[in-house]
């Protein structure tokens, strides 16, 4: 469409319905919600500072990058990362480069991810001989200078040489080329062209989570990983103890991952990752909740508050998205209805990538690699640890996600969505319930309905 953007400048101004109501949910939110943390260590580069959202409620690691020359701007989570280590290598010290590269990203508007994947790529045909500087026409040596990324981007957005085989991403480009280059695309890539994170070998609900969606769902991700990591945090804090370190400090025990899962995706067995039960469960609450979030616009370092240093109980309250939505709109939802909200809108998505040729159970998959090659490491959990069986430690490093075992989540989640377990296909008496009639009559016609 040649369209990159509408911009929209208002003059007037929108209250809301409640306004003492909105000062008090800041203030208790603020209350509960666990402090943010400072990423300019993970970083190694002082010339980052905090600069938080118009409004934010207490702030997170969104952060500007100041420069010795230029303009600064936003850097943090992956587009900060991505270029990091790589550019740490080349130099031999910490640099700007990484910065300059996000801001290529954000100038050409260009998935960061994708781009990942693409020079994990070229790095393994630079290797393997596959690709040489002279048919590229990029300094293949120079992977992780400012010099080799500018002139990979820009060949990808103009699509010169190179770039026109790279720019509709890594597996398109890899069968095009030809050469075997196929097999050079491992378990450091996704389906959908984009770098893995929190892979489904480690954390088993991510594995419906991948093979439902179109693209990275990094919210639903974060929503998982929102439980794991304070737990292990804790955990590491308790093999420290044992041998000779302070008692543990942390707060997610395994009683309360535990329990935070009941309350949160309805049954304590989510959380255990030694097995393949009731993860079409949680994984359906999880996309229901998300979808729900994202049409609120609220912050996803924030919200859902599933724990708190702060309450008694360390519980967090996942009703606070409604009580915020009532406030504001003066049309007041609870977190049922939020969650039904969120149902309706997942299933109308279903419903267009079905549309648009996705069949069902047979397209519901994740990538091979998942079945036959062993976990080896995640990037912020190396040792593989996860909660198993009362939230007790399970080591599954050297682990694989079971084909059986996967096909039983399967069944389970289209149990849970009352989609059809045979095909993977919706039902009309779902649609309906949700007020998607409409939407039921068009597949029917197209024979695309169970």
């Amino acid at each position: 469409k040649n369209l990159k953007a509408i911009a929209v400048h208002g003059t007037g101004k929108i209250d809301v319905a409640d306004k003492e109501k909105v000062k008090a949910l800041r203030k208790e939110i603020r209350a509960v919600k666990a402090p943010a943390g400072n990423w300019n260590s993970m970083l190694g580069n002082e010339k980052t500072k905090k600069n938080i959202c118009f409004g934010c409620i207490d702030g997170c690691i969104r952060q500007d990058y100041h420069p010795d020359k230029g303009r600064s701007g936003k850097y943090f989570c992956h587009g900060a990362l991505f270029y990091e280590i790589r550019a740490q290598r080349y130099y031999g010290e910490v640099t700007d480069v990484p910065y300059l590269v996000n801001k290529l990203c954000d100038e050409y508007g260009v998935d960061c991810r994708a781009i990942e994947a693409v020079i994990y790529w070229l790095t393994r045909c630079s290797k393997s001989g596959t690709l040489t500087e002279e048919e590229t026409g990029l300094p293949l040596t120079k992977i992780g200078s400012l010099e080799f990324f500018e002139a990979m981007i820009k060949k990808i957005a103009f699509r010169d040489g190179i770039g026109d085989l790279l720019a509709d991403g890594v597996y398109k480009a890899a069968q095009r080329l030809g050469k075997d280059s196929e097999k050079l695309i491992t378990d450091y890539m996704v389906k959908t062209g984009e770098t893995q994170t929190y892979g489904a070998r480690l954390y088993v609900i991510s594995a419906l989570l991948y093979a439902f969606e179109p693209r990275l769902p990094i919210q639903q991700l974060h929503e998982v990983t929102s439980l794991m990591m304070p737990w292990l945090g804790r955990h590491m804090q308790e093999v420290a103890h044992q041998k000779g370190g302070p008692e543990p400090t942390a707060y997610m025990t395994p009683e309360l991952i535990g329990a935070i899962a009941k309350r949160m995706w309805g049954d304590e067995t989510c959380i255990d990752l030694s097995t393949y039960d009731k993860k079409g469960l949680a994984a359906a609450r999880i996309q229901d909740r998300e979808q729900a979030k994202e049409c609120l616009q609220l912050c996803d370092f924030v919200y859902p508050v599933m724990h708190s240093p702060n309450t008694p109980d360390h519980m967090g309250d996942p009703t606070l998205e409604g009580q915020i939505f009532s406030a504001v709109t003066g049309r007041q939802l609870d977190e049922q209805d939020l969650m039904a909200i969120g149902e309706r809108v997942y299933n109308l998505q279903r419903a267009i990538l079905t549309r648009e040729g996705r069949r069902g159970r047979d397209d519901d998959s994740i990538e091979d690699f998942n079945f036959d090659k062993p976990l080896r490491s995640e990037w912020n959990n190396t040792e593989c640890i996860a909660p198993g069986k009362n939230g007790e430690p399970f080591p599954r490093q050297g682990l694989t996600i079971d084909r059986d075992g996967f096909e039983q989540m399967k069944d389970e989640f289209y149990t849970v969505r009352e989609w059809d377990v045979a095909t993977g296909f919706q039902t009309r008496a779902k649609l309906e319930a949700l007020g998607l009639g409409d939407v039921a009559d068009r597949l029917e016609s197209e024979g695309l309905l169970a």
